[in-house]
Formats: C-alpha cells, structure tokens, sequence
C-alpha cells in the first residue's frame, strides 16, 4: 500500500528556511508525479507545489513562487521542498501527496509534518 511519510518540520523565525521531507513507499515512484500540500489552522488543505515525474517540471503556488524549491531524488523515493524567506503566513502541516492528475490532484497524502513560523 501507498506510505508517504513527512519529515522536518519545526519552529523557524521569519526570514529563515527549512526543508521538508517525504518518503515514499509502496508506489512506482519514478512512474508519478508529486506534490506538496500545507493546511493552516481553520482552514482547508491547499495546494503548494508539484513536481512531475522527471523532476522536469514544477508547478508553485503563486504564494510560494520564488521562495519555494521542489525537487525529488527517485533513487532514493524522496520528495523535498525547500522553504527560503518564510513568513509567518506558512505556518501549517505540510503534507507530501502522490499527484494523479496535474498539477494538483491527489490520491494519497501522508499524515503531515508541522511547520511554525514565527514572527
């Protein structure tokens, strides 16, 4: 069965940068695209970034464009995103998710890794 598990989340000040992690298990990894979700509190999951199975092309969020990096390691079944210049606005749970229709539709999500950001 499909296993996305999330890693390193944490408590960073604003302006600084944190990388995120997702593992992937029981997929044909290198066959899919992935993809980053957050949810803040008392709102809905949104959409992040993508990235395709080549790791040729990304898809960002317009609020996360230019400060966020996607990138994948399909030796390793790893999906990353890098978080430069964060804000307190990021703060949520960022999920990892297997993308099965471009660029944002999802089948399966991990369980989340918390981001803080504070001010």
């Amino acid at each position: 069965q499909v296993q996305l598990v999330e890693s390193g989340g944490g408590l960073v000040q604003a302006g600084g940068s944190l990388r995120v992690s997702c593992a992937a298990s029981g997929l044909t990894f290198s066959s899919y695209a992935m993809g980053w979700f957050r949810q803040a509190p008392g709102k809905e999951r949104e959409f992040v970034a993508t990235i395709s199975w080549s790791g040729g092309s990304t898809y960002y969020a317009d609020s996360v464009k230019g400060r966020f990096t996607i990138s994948r390691d399909n030796a390793k079944n790893m999906v990353y995103l890098q978080m430069n210049s964060l804000k307190p606005e990021d703060t949520a749970v960022y999920y990892c998710g297997r993308i099965v229709i471009l660029p944002d539709g999802a089948d399966y999500w991990g369980k989340g890794t918390l981001v803080t950001v504070s001010s």
